[in-house]
Formats: C-alpha cells, structure tokens, sequence
C-alpha cells in the first residue's frame, strides 16, 4: 500500500479553497487540470485574508473544497504561485501537505503566517 505522500506524487490531485476555484481570478492556473468535483474538509478551517484565504489544519464543520487532478507542470505553476518551497516549506507563504478527500489524498496549500485577527470560516465556502 502506498503511503498518502507517495499516492499524491503518483497521481497529483489537489484540493483547492480560494481564488483556485472555477469562477475566480487564479483558476486559470489550472487550465488543462481535470476537474473531479467538491468536498468539504473538516479537518480544515480558513481564514478571510481579504483577498485570498488561507487554510490552517484546525478543526471545522466542513470547508468546500474544489478537487482536481493536475499533471507535473501544473502543480509546479501552483508551487510558485503559492510561494511553496519545497526545501523550506515553512519558509514560504504556503505549505503543501496530502490530505484525505472523497477522490483521494490531495495536495492541500496550508498558509504559514499567523492569523490572528482574520475572521475564521469554519464551515462552508470563501468567495471574494
């Protein structure tokens, strides 16, 4: 069986929760991803930056979630996008770490600075 880390890299998916989505300002860096459909995450909650969000791994009543399979080049657009470093993942903006959803394990962008003082999204979507 393979470790959820190793079925991720075999099979990118990615679960995204801001300007990602299909509709918003981001969602052009998944042209060519195949769509897969939603999920809601309770292990995740997000956080209103005002104009994007970020997702910490805090308890929740479930956050929606857009799920898509990626190639290679994609998610290596969406690292840059993210300030994700792979080296020093905590370094960048965002972390990326699998997490379970109804397709699989997918890469999930979790924010790295604080949040304190940004209003909390513990249960639906965020939209601009």
């Amino acid at each position: 069986m393979l470790t959820p880390t190793l079925a991720v890299a075999r099979t990118p998916l990615v679960a995204v929760y801001g300007t990602l989505k299909r509709g918003l300002g981001n969602h052009h860096w998944l042209e060519g991803a195949d769509f897969l459909g939603n999920d809601r995450l309770a292990g995740v909650t997000l956080y209103d930056l005002g104009p994007f969000p970020g997702a910490k791994l805090e308890p929740s009543r479930g956050v929606e979630v857009e799920v898509f399979r990626v190639d290679a080049r994609l998610l290596a657009g969406l690292d840059r996008l993210e300030d994700y470093r792979p080296r020093q993942p905590r370094l960048g903006l965002y972390d990326r770490t699998p997490h379970p959803t109804a397709f699989g394990h997918a890469w999930l962008y979790l924010y790295n600075p604080d949040v304190s003082g940004h209003a909390a999204i513990r249960e639906g979507g965020w939209w601009p």
